[in-house]
């Protein structure tokens, strides 16, 4: 993750009026807010054709043709896709990369934010691009793409073999395989998707359907030598560097390792894996009893059950605690270690730990407001936009951002002020 021990940590709030953008500028899109909190940012039309970024109410100094997707890096840098004379291409901070494309989009940042990966397409081929270098060799198509942990490499599901919508044997034999920074497998499938690229960067694993009825994973193009009635997204063990995945056997879901079944209970549906940051426990969202969702930690299930779903799986830093935003006849709420909050919300976000796992932080809707709840207890005032909180890295401050009454709050608050029980 990005590093915020840079960041000003000082208890206090700064603001910035944003009320006058609006009559500054012919229209604006909505705000971006920095990690760091330090600035806030929209897109925004200056005259037709004519579009630029608004940044702490200075726009940058050159327009482009068109500005879409405008998001800051995990290292506070704002990146957005922009049109300038016919062509597509990204800009950071106002600065354009040097390559210009027919189009792009899907545009990627690392956890450390030292790295922007987009897909592109240039003369009706497709590849991917990291930071202003595009990929030699380009694809008839180039889908779900994905971009390393630490930023140096890209790859994508790819097309390798050409066929018409009426070629079904074509499709049947294989038209489909992976590339990692431009250079594809020697196999081909029917189809491929959700990959996931080791960490030391010398491996790549995706689902792979191998015919008809057969799916399974491939790890750098060599499929794992059992098949399964269905595969999802694979990740790999931050200590053994494993390959693991959710596999159908059976008519229900389990876990498999290196092709082998490794967790003994059976679900009737199980994905979103995740390891906790030390490597020791797998986590995963369950289902187990039909239309019923939980969490299972290293094979076993939570108690509390949600009839609507479980998403945005969470360890706390240290390991040793999990949440998950669920929702449950059409109310949302965050779990905690199985035990559901009180408060629901109409929305709400993923959840954010503090360093030694004791406060849980997130952002919500309720009655048309956002606003900030700790540990199931609201923070006392309420918002018209809102961006998830951060702590400080020492645990003892939060960082909430907020855009009240048309005035951007940058606040950082000392926990023991929170008066959380």
């Amino acid at each position: 993750m990005a590093d915020s021990h840079e960041w000003d940590w000082e208890p206090g709030a700064k603001q910035i009026d944003v009320s006058d953008w609006k009559n500054r500028f012919e229209w604006i899109e909505e705000f971006y807010a920095s990690p760091d909190g330090d600035h806030i940012a929209a897109v925004v039309n200056q005259a037709e054709g004519e579009f630029s970024v608004c940044v702490n109410g200075e726009p940058w100094e050159n327009p482009f043709e068109k500005i879409w997707h405008l998001r800051f890096t995990p290292d506070n840098r704002l990146a957005a896709l922009i049109s300038d004379s016919g062509e597509w291409t990204v800009a950071v901070d106002g600065e354009p990369w040097e390559n210009r494309f027919g189009y792009v989009w899907n545009m990627q940042f690392n956890p450390g934010g030292n790295a922007i990966a987009v897909s592109f397409q240039q003369d009706m081929k497709y590849g991917m691009a990291l930071n202003d270098s595009p990929w030699e060799e380009t694809f008839l198509h180039a889908t779900d793409p994905v971009l390393s942990e630490d930023g140096l490499h890209t790859a994508a599901s790819v097309q390798v073999v050409a066929a018409s919508e009426a070629e079904i044997l074509k499709f049947q034999e294989g038209t489909i395989s992976a590339a990692m920074d431009g250079v594809v497998w020697n196999n081909k499938f029917v189809n491929v998707w959700g990959k996931a690229i080791s960490r030391d960067g010398n491996r790549l694993a995706a689902e792979v359907r191998v015919n008809l009825y057969d799916y399974t994973i491939a790890v750098n193009g060599a499929p794992w030598t059992r098949t399964y009635a269905g595969v999802w997204e694979p990740i790999f063990h931050p200590l053994s560097n494993a390959v693991l995945a959710p596999v159908r056997t059976q008519g229900k879901w389990t876990v498999a390792s290196d092709g082998e079944i490794v967790w003994k209970n059976r679900y009737f549906q199980l994905w979103h894996t995740r390891f906790s940051p030390d490597g020791k426990k797998l986590a995963a969202i369950v289902s187990p009893t039909f239309g019923k969702w939980t969490v299972a930690v290293d094979d076993v299930p939570w108690s509390r059950t949600f009839g609507d779903l479980v998403s945005d799986l969470t360890f706390s830093p240290d390991s040793q605690r999990i949440s998950a935003v669920v929702k449950d006849q059409d109310k949302w709420s965050l779990v905690v270690d199985g035990h559901a909050w009180k408060n629901t919300f109409d929305m709400v976000w993923n959840p954010v730990f503090s360093p030694d796992g004791g406060l849980v932080a997130t952002k919500f809707e309720k009655n048309g407001k956002k606003g900030f709840v700790v540990n199931d207890q609201f923070l006392d005032f309420s918002c018209e936009d809102a961006w998830p909180p951060a702590f400080s890295p020492d645990g003892s401050k939060i960082l909430l951002r907020s855009v009240e009454n048309d005035i951007y709050f940058r606040r950082i608050i000392p926990v023991s002020e929170l008066n959380i029980r």
